[in-house]
């Protein structure tokens, strides 16, 4: 039984951390009637999270080691406002022993489980070691302490190939490679431990045989300070890229009862066998017969809400209620599975150009109204800036539903109803793979997403009438509410004329490079009803503000579209998706103007973390040259074709703005 006297009633929580879990914790922390505290450092001054709690403190500079990883500086922030617990969120702090350690030497309550436990837990060597005495089931790996290459290497030759490498400390697929070759190994070694290093301060790796065609099911455990322990059922975590969660679903669609108990009793001793207090996740993996265990995270997942859904219960108020002391609320026998939930991530990256993150500011942000069981975890608004610093996880978009079917229809409405504008997300990748038949099939494993990319991440089809009559209306609205902030005036034209009918020609673009088509649709108006023209079909057209949307009627049959014009800048979308375009000025000149080919920039501000060619080498298409550290995930930047190394214009270490020259590429002649 843990020492009940690290638990108390508290009436000010201060949160460790930001962005949607912050806001998270906040909303429950208040709806329980106490006060909450926001840390923030310089870069998010403006940040949701500092806006909804009752106070904030500044940590320090955008990075994160000298803000939200400021062990000191967090204690001192909770002891100048008078906070009595600390609630660390996931991520940053949220399974540091150090940091549990130092919130129990101020007086503070931490919201989670003791030092010791994450201590036994948070390794996964040692918990492997734990987890072999209790009788839970292991995947065939190395997890010693001796890290020289050779030791790795004889370990991995002993296992077989393919294996997983990774790091023992943290998570989110940080330091982890998947080596199918023994010639593979030295070089994912080094760069697993650089990113280890860097996302954890821990190198520490270890070895496991590779599961292939693996799935990820995961048990919600809760233990309080009395001795008791429950799972509140599974979820199941298979669609990933890079070893990170993509769609999150509870309970698990591959599991029967016997299953689900079975693996639910895992849980269980595995959580029992270090006196678990708190909340947290046993993670496994499956080969489609058998469950194995990976880790347990010692702290709040990502993607509680779908359990939160299925069971009804608010975990976080669970937690905070342990830490009061209390007993938990209900008994493995009480609890009760309803439904299913299926959650998706939207994150600030760009499927198309492997998934880069995206940073700048959202100028438009829009989320469907949370009825009908569809829940927004959001951590941003309008007028929020995604910074290059953290995670670019934007929000989490959760459906609930009495069946899997139902529940994936209801999540891709729900994604299909949000906009955001003003940085790139993945918006569009998520509808295209919940909605793939094999997904609806439940015919995945872990590597499905990087097998299906090009079909996930394909460009809309060309614009159709919808989507030009979109654009069009778009304009209009703009320049009608233009109008209204500006006034009457004799000057603007309007749709009357003595003879005939007025028209406007509009061109739009779509695409880019070599690959765009300009599109000619021209308005005609006035004098009765109006038309548009599009490839010499006369169409009839009228549109209409609705709320954020637009009503339009083309051609007899009415369509609710979202459109936001930005400049010359488009976005639209309808049932047929997601279209950018740009308005071509007919006398503008335009011309399209891009860095040369030859050139390697930095797709995003970031740190040069390692060279991997050499000034003078000869490239193939797609060789290796340089690897970024971008939102704490490692980027590599490869030759765009074949050639020659003119030059390479940085060093290790260096830290680069977007758009910096970093190489230069010299093609081979024709």
């Amino acid at each position: 039984m843990a020492n009940t006297a690290l638990y108390r009633r508290f009436r000010t929580l201060l949160i460790a951390n930001r962005g949607e879990i912050a806001c998270r914790v906040i909303r429950t922390a208040r709806a329980m009637g106490l006060r909450t505290v926001a840390v923030y450092s310089e870069a998010d001054s403006g940040a949701l999270h500092v806006s909804e709690a009752d106070d904030a403190v500044l940590l320090g500079p955008a990075k994160a080691a000298d803000s939200y990883l400021n062990i000191a500086r967090i204690i001192a922030a909770a002891k100048q406002t008078g906070a009595e617990a600390v609630h660390p969120g996931y991520g940053f702090l949220s399974e540091s022993a150090e940091f549990a350690q130092a919130c129990a030497d101020a007086g503070l309550v931490f919201v989670g489980p003791t030092p010791e436990m994450i201590t036994a837990m948070g390794s996964k060597s040692g918990s492997k070691a734990l987890m072999e005495k209790a009788g839970v089931p292991l995947v065939p790996g190395y997890h010693g302490t001796a890290q020289d290459d050779a030791t790795l290497a004889a370990a991995a030759d002993k296992i077989g190939f393919p294996v997983l490498v990774k790091a023992s400390a943290g998570g989110g697929g940080r330091g982890m490679r998947v080596v199918r070759k023994a010639d593979e190994l030295a070089a994912a070694i080094v760069s697993a431990k650089r990113e280890a290093k860097a996302a954890f301060g821990d190198d520490t790796l270890l070895i496991e045989r590779y599961v292939d065609n693996p799935r990820h099911i995961e048990v919600q455990i809760v233990g309080d300070s009395h001795g008791n322990l429950v799972s509140l059922f599974e979820r199941e975590c298979t669609l990933q890229r890079r070893h990170q969660k993509v769609i999150e679903e509870a309970p698990s669609p591959t599991l029967d009862a016997a299953g689900r108990e079975k693996v639910c009793e895992a849980a269980r001793r595995a959580a029992g066998a270090v006196n678990y207090v708190g909340a947290g996740t046993i993670e496994f993996v499956s080969d489609g017969r058998d469950v194995f265990f990976i880790e347990m995270n010692t702290r709040l997942q990502v993607e509680h809400p779908v359990t939160e859904l299925i069971s009804g219960v608010d975990l976080v108020e669970w937690q905070l209620r342990v830490a009061f002391g209390e007993a938990l609320p209900l008994e493995q026998d009480q609890l009760r599975l309803n439904g299913h939930a299926i959650e998706a991530r939207v994150y600030a990256e760009n499927p198309a150009k492997n998934f880069m993150p995206s940073v700048g500011k959202i100028t438009t942000w829009r989320t469907p109204a949370e009825t009908g069981g569809l829940r927004i975890d959001a951590g941003y608004r309008s007028g929020d800036s995604v910074s290059p610093y953290y995670d670019a996880m934007l929000a989490k978009v959760t459906a609930w539903a009495p069946t899997r079917q139902a529940a994936i229809d209801r999540l891709d409405r729900g994604l299909n109803d949000t906009d955001v504008r003003g940085v790139v997300t993945n918006l569009p990748f998520l509808s295209a793979l919940v909605t793939h038949p094999e997904v609806r099939a439940n015919a995945v494993d872990t590597g499905f997403i990087e097998r299906n990319l090009a079909a996930l991440t394909a460009a809309p089809s060309a614009l159709g009438d919808l989507e030009l009559a979109a654009a069009v209306a778009a304009i209009l609205r703009g320049e009608d509410e233009a109008a209204k902030a500006e006034g009457p005036s004799p000057w603007r034209a309007s749709g009357w004329m003595p003879v005939g009918r007025r028209k406007r020609s509009f061109v739009f673009r779509h695409g880019q490079g070599h690959d765009h088509a300009d599109y000619l649709v021209q308005l005609s108006y006035g004098g009765g009803a109006s038309t548009l023209t599009i490839e010499g079909r006369d169409i009839a057209f009228a549109s209409s503000a609705n709320g954020d949307g637009i009503d339009l009627q083309l051609g007899g049959v009415r369509s609710r579209v979202a459109a936001v014009v930005d400049g010359a800048e488009l976005y639209v979308r309808t049932t047929s998706g997601r279209f950018e375009l740009h308005l071509v000025d007919p006398f503008g000149g335009e011309s399209e103007e891009a860095v040369g080919e030859d050139k390697i920039v930095a797709p995003l501000p970031g740190t040069v973390v390692a060279l991997l060619a050499e000034a003078g080498a000869r490239l193939e298409k797609g060789a290796a040259i340089l690897t970024l550290e971008v939102m704490k995930m490692e980027q590599t930047l490869r030759a765009p074709f074949a050639g020659t190394l003119k030059t390479v214009k940085c060093k290790v270490g260096d830290i680069v703005q977007e758009g910096a020259e970093l190489a230069e590429l010299e093609p081979d002649p024709e």
